[in-house]
């Protein structure tokens, strides 16, 4: 599988590339919308081999992370900054933790998605208290989801098995997702 991941990286680089290529030229409508989809589809699609890289390393114990010393309410702002505007609000106090950065952040981003999207539900809080990090309002049929026990999308799975290897935990605790990242 993990060779997999790395031979899908060729060609959709290649994809990717001329697809960026296309976009900076002047295009008439509708292709200019074409060209622009085949990017954003382009990089779910990296994404995706992304989070599936980090599944097979941690399945196949072979997770070995870069570890970065970041704040957790500036990874919080970094990962909301990535939704759409409005969809996720972000406060209180963080402190120092050591993740990578970027995989931590995009698994924040992944779970905040997540919520919305399975609680059917606008928007988030990610209420940041040190290394914890509390993902409200959930709802009961999405706990499942964001907690990686009901597969029904790649995200939430590679976010919490990734929170998990790293130490940290994953819960639900009332109508909230609770995040324990390790400092």
């Amino acid at each position: 599988m993990r060779t997999a991941c790395h031979d899908l990286r060729t060609p959709l680089a290649v994809v990717s590339g001329f697809a960026k290529t296309l976009g900076r030229t002047e295009l008439e409508p509708p292709v200019d919308r074409h060209v622009k989809m085949i990017v954003e589809a382009s990089e779910q699609l990296e994404e995706l081999l992304d989070e599936l890289a980090i599944l097979v390393s941690i399945e196949g114990g072979r997770f070995d992370p870069h570890l970065d010393e970041i704040d957790s309410l500036a990874l919080a702002r970094a990962a909301a900054a990535e939704l759409d505007p409005g969809r996720v609000e972000v406060s209180g106090e963080g402190q120092s933790v050591r993740v990578p950065e970027k995989e931590t952040r995009r698994a924040i981003r992944q779970l905040s998605r997540a919520a919305s999207r399975h609680g059917g539900i606008d928007s988030v809080e990610l209420a940041v208290d040190g290394a914890t990090v509390r993902i409200s309002p959930i709802t009961r049929s999405s706990a499942p989801v964001l907690l990686g026990e009901d597969a029904k999308e790649l995200g939430p799975v590679a976010a919490s098995s990734l929170i998990r290897a790293l130490g940290g935990t994953v819960e639900a605790e009332d109508d909230a997702l609770v995040v324990r990242l390790p400092s």
